[in-house]
């Protein structure tokens, strides 16, 4: 699995007001673009589709529309999300067991996994379904919360952490990992920097080398 974030310089992903449409510029969203377009499903959770509504297809580089699959614990998501507007891929919501949720279109799939007592997923597990779903290679997009609770389970693979030239000052974090208390604990993955051009700066961290 591979995770992608995108974040200011000063590591913030959304204003206070939970605004975060466009940190990045054009150059960040044809990266994040390119990379659904190479895999075979795109993972967010509810917060991302109420927040921001994305489409989660390809508009900006020639591809494949990867499978959308949405973590929907008490069924929340809007009958009317861009997400589940058909297009001739799979739309895939994942229910606590027992949630009927929101009224979904034609052809949206439903399935119910276990679910702790505040109805959040154990992600490992989610991992494994969407493996027996048949999807090999899955994009991590968001939330950020999503992102860290998966970097912490050893489920991500790769983390592509794009950085964009813009300074927020306030508002939400970006990683927010389990605490360590000496710095020999930190991760500190190979990590490939690579310039996009206009400021942005992506690094490709390598989380499954030991």
């Amino acid at each position: 699995m591979v995770a992608q974030l995108g974040q200011s310089l000063d590591g913030r992903i959304a204003t206070i007001t939970g605004d975060s449409r466009y940190i990045g510029s054009k150059t960040s969203l044809v990266h994040l673009h390119a990379l659904r377009a190479h895999v075979d499903a795109v993972l967010v959770g509810i917060g991302t589709v109420l927040a921001d509504d994305p489409q989660l297809n390809l508009r900006l580089v020639e591809g494949r529309n990867p499978a959308r699959v949405i973590i929907d614990a008490k069924g929340k998501v809007p009958y009317t999300a861009k997400c589940l507007a058909e297009d001739g891929t799979r739309r895939i919501l994942l229910r606590a067991e027992g949630v009927t949720g929101e009224r979904v279109p034609d052809g949206v799939e439903v399935k119910h996994l276990p679910a702790d007592k505040k109805g959040h997923f154990d992600l490992r597990f989610v991992a494994r379904c969407l493996s027996a779903l048949g999807f090999d290679k899955v994009l991590v997009e968001g939330g950020a919360r999503i992102v860290s609770q998966s970097i912490d389970m050893g489920i991500i693979d790769r983390l592509h952490l794009m950085v964009s030239p813009v300074i927020l000052g306030s508002g939400q974090t970006g990683l927010d990992l389990k605490p360590i208390k000496v710095l020999k604990e930190a991760k500190r993955p190979p990590t490939e920097v690579i310039l996009l051009g206009k400021g942005e700066v992506l690094f490709d961290c390598d989380l499954a080398h030991k």
